[in-house]
């Protein structure tokens, strides 16, 4: 997925050498993955330490121009029609270029509660309407109801917008973080491609979201919904989703229907049984029905006390 993520922004017409951050641990993986389709790194911002998505885009926004046009994506998500998502990107960067920040609405194709909504507001340009309100995971219900509504489409966590301006709602909402984050790149280490932040000035940075740090807070928030096959295989029911019902090790599956079976060691076997997510991992071995896969937190929380 990594890789995939890489390919999008592969048209040097279109896009500057992509921008990496990633954990110092994994410095040689997005190396090695990077050579194996050819793409050299614009940079490779390695964070000493975890301090949510807000901190390491901070480091991004100042490592390049402040007029430089930033395109945030995470690198587990899966998109299908890369087409529709550059067209989207084209007509974002329209009121970018004018000082909002944007986001991109996927177009909801089911109630998911595991995802944050937008509700999009007033035309603001071609295919891109200002933010009404972001919501954050709905109980079912609720998330029937704004998929029912029309207005609403899941957010991707994905981003367009002027490095300077980031940084400056940032200073305006998260001054500590912004400091933080400045005094870290300030002290950089420089190795070839790769970036070292000061890891004292970066690990003294506060942790959050660039949702809450930034997104839910601005006033000039803009949304370019889409459609383009947007999966952030976020759970066992995204994967299903995906076709991949059966990586690992080969179960065994007499007159069984539409599950997703996961093994990473003993062989599965099942007879008569439909709609299952069924996953082995270790001594652990995960059964619940599909559609449900979002409960899993029930089982984390279950251990966590226990």
């Amino acid at each position: 997925m990594f890789q995939q993520t890489l390919r999008r922004v592969a048209d040097s017409a279109r896009f500057a050498p992509p921008l990496i951050v990633a954990n110092g641990r994994h410095a040689d993986i997005v190396e090695s993955q990077m050579a194996e389709i050819d793409m050299a790194p614009g940079g490779i911002i390695l964070e000493p330490c975890a301090r949510n998505t807000a901190p390491a885009i901070a480091l991004a926004s100042l490592a390049v121009d402040p007029d430089a046009l930033l395109l945030v994506m995470p690198s587990d998500q899966v998109i299908q029609d890369v087409p529709a998502f550059h067209d989207a990107v084209a007509k974002a960067s329209v009121p970018v270029a004018d000082g909002w920040l944007a986001t991109f609405g996927i177009a909801a194709t089911a109630p998911e509660t595991g995802y944050g909504y937008i509700q999009r507001g007033q035309p603001i340009a071609d295919g891109v309407e200002q933010v009404a309100r972001f919501i954050e995971k709905p109980d079912a219900a609720r998330a029937a109801e704004m998929v029912a509504a029309g207005d609403f489409s899941w957010n991707g966590g994905i981003f367009l917008f002027r490095a300077g301006d980031f940084l400056e709602a940032l200073g305006q909402f998260e001054p500590e973080m912004l400091a933080a984050t400045q005094a870290a790149m300030a002290a950089v280490e420089r190795d070839g491609v790769f970036l070292r932040p000061d890891e004292a000035a970066f690990a003294a940075c506060p942790s959050n979201s660039i949702d809450y740090a930034v997104m839910e807070r601005a006033e000039k928030v803009a949304v370019a919904p889409v459609s383009m096959g947007w999966s952030d295989v976020g759970s066992w029911d995204a994967l299903y989703d995906l076709g991949e019902t059966t990586p690992g090790v080969e179960p065994l599956a007499i007159d069984t229907d539409r599950c997703l079976i996961r093994s990473d060691g003993i062989r599965v076997h099942t007879v008569g049984v439909s709609d299952l997510i069924i996953v082995a991992a270790g001594n652990d071995i995960l059964i619940l029905p599909r559609g449900e896969s979002q409960n899993v937190r029930k089982i984390v929380e279950a251990r966590a006390e226990g």
